[in-house]
C-alpha cells in the first residue's frame, strides 16, 4: 500500500496554484455525518478558507448521526449546484444510492476519512490500518504486553472500525493465539459516541469484576466514555486506554496519566489535501490527476478505489510537545493537571 507525502503534495499543489490552473466560481458541496464532533470543525475550517481563498464556494450539510438524512443531504447538495461533493458517511453501505446518483451525474467526489466503495469517489484518509497498528504497538510498548484486553470499537456502519481492527490484530494477534493476552470484552459501539462507549466500558467491567488490564478504544471519543466508566471504578490511571484524533480533552488526559496514547491525525493537513484535490477535481481534472494517489482495495467489498493515505502521529507523554509546538493545542489546556515527566509540560 503506497504512502502518500504531504510534503509531496503540498509543494506540486501549491506549483498549480501558482499556476492559477483551477477555474473559479466553483461549487464544493462537503456531506458531513456528524458535524457536532471536535475535529470536524477543525476539518471545515482548513476546506472551507482554501475554497474561498480559490474564489469558489463552500455549501455543507449535517447529518446529524442519520444515514436517511444523509442521503437527502447529498441530493440537496447535488441540487444546490456542487460541482464536487466531499462526502463523510455515516454508513458507508447506506450512503451508495446517493453515490450513484452524483456519479450518473458526473460530478466527482471525494470520500472524505470513510470509505465509499465506489470507483468514482477518491478516497483521502489518514492510513487507519496504520492508525490501529500504532495504538496496539504503543501498548506493547508501554509494557502492557499480558492481561486481559477489551476492545471498545466504533461504529459498525463505518469501515473505520473494521480498517483499525484489522491494524490492532495484526499486533496483538500473536499474543492473543499464544495466550498472554486474552480477548475479554470486544463491541461495537454504535455512533461512536462517548455515552455508548461508557455503557459498554461499563458492561464489561462487570462482566469481568473490574479485571481488565488495558482498553484498545479505537478514538479519543469513545476513550474519555472508557475512562469515565475506569474512574467510577477507582480504576483511571492504572489501566492503559488508547484512543485517536488528537482531540483536545484526550491529549490532556494522556498528559494527566488517564489515557496512554492518542493517535494525531492531525486534521488541517487532512483537510488541506482533500480541498486542494476537489478544486482539481471541480475543474475536470482526473483523479489520476491528482498528487500522491494510488490504488487501494481493503474494504468489505473488495472495489479497488484511489486514495490518498496520510501518516498519522502517536502522542503519549514522551512527545505531547509535539502537538503544543504544532499550534494544535496550547500548552496551558496540554498540560492541566499534568503528571511528572510529561514531555513539553
Amino acid at each position: 500500500m503506497k504512502k502518500s507525502s504531504i510534503a509531496l503534495i503540498t509543494a506540486t499543489v501549491a506549483a498549480l496554484f501558482a499556476g492559477n490552473v483551477f477555474a473559479e466560481g466553483k461549487v464544493v458541496g462537503v456531506s458531513w455525518k456528524v458535524f457536532q464532533e471536535e475535529r470536524w470543525k477543525r476539518d471545515e475550517a482548513v476546506i472551507k478558507g482554501i475554497v474561498e481563498a480559490n474564489g469558489d464556494k463552500y455549501i455543507s450539510a449535517d447529518a446529524q448521526g442519520s444515514a436517511a438524512k444523509q442521503l437527502t443531504d447529498v441530493e440537496s447538495l447535488i441540487s444546490q449546484g456542487a460541482d464536487v461533493l466531499m462526502i463523510v458517511p455515516f454508513d458507508s453501505e447506506a450512503i451508495i444510492p446517493a453515490v450513484e446518483q452524483a456519479s450518473a451525474e458526473g460530478i466527482p467526489m471525494i470520500s472524505y476519512d470513510v470509505q465509499i466503495e465506489h470507483k468514482d469517489a477518491l478516497y483521502i484518509t489518514f492510513d487507519n490500518v496504520g492508525v490501529g497498528r500504532l495504538m496496539a504497538q504503543t501498548m506493547l510498548d508501554s509494557g502492557q504486553t499480558e492481561g486481559n484486553f477489551a476492545f471498545i470499537k466504533g461504529d459498525q456502519g463505518d469501515p473505520n472500525a473494521t480498517f483499525l481492527f484489522e491494524g490492532i490484530m495484526e499486533v496483538l494477534q500473536p499474543s492473543i493465539d499464544s495466550g498472554a493476552i486474552k480477548n475479554v470484552c470486544e463491541t461495537f459501539t454504535d455512533g461512536w459516541k462517548p455515552e455508548n462507549a461508557q455503557k459498554n466500558m461499563e458492561q464489561c467491567l462487570t462482566s469481568q469484576d473490574n479485571n481488565v488490564d488495558a482498553v484498545i478504544s479505537e478514538n479519543d471519543g469513545m476513550a474519555g466514555g472508557v475512562v469515565a466508566a475506569l474512574e467510577a471504578q477507582g480504576m483511571a490511571g492504572n489501566v492503559p486506554v488508547t484512543g485517536q484524533d488528537g482531540d483536545l480533552a484526550a491529549i490532556n488526559r494522556v498528559a494527566r496519566g488517564t489515557q496512554l496514547v492518542s493517535v494525531w491525525k492531525d486534521s488541517r493537513a487532512l483537510g488541506k489535501v482533500a480541498a486542494e484535490a476537489a478544486l482539481m477535481l471541480a475543474d475536470g481534472k482526473a483523479m489520476s490527476d491528482v498528487p500522491g494517489t494510488a490504488p487501494f482495495s481493503g474494504g468489505k467489498r473488495g472495489v479497488e478505489v484511489t486514495s490518498i493515505l496520510l501518516e498519522p502521529t502517536p502522542i503519549t507523554k514522551s512527545n505531547v510537545s509535539a502537538v503544543i509546538d504544532a499550534g494544535w493545542i496550547d500548552k496551558a489546556k496540554a498540560c492541566e493537571g499534568a503528571m511528572d515527566g510529561v514531555d513539553g509540560c
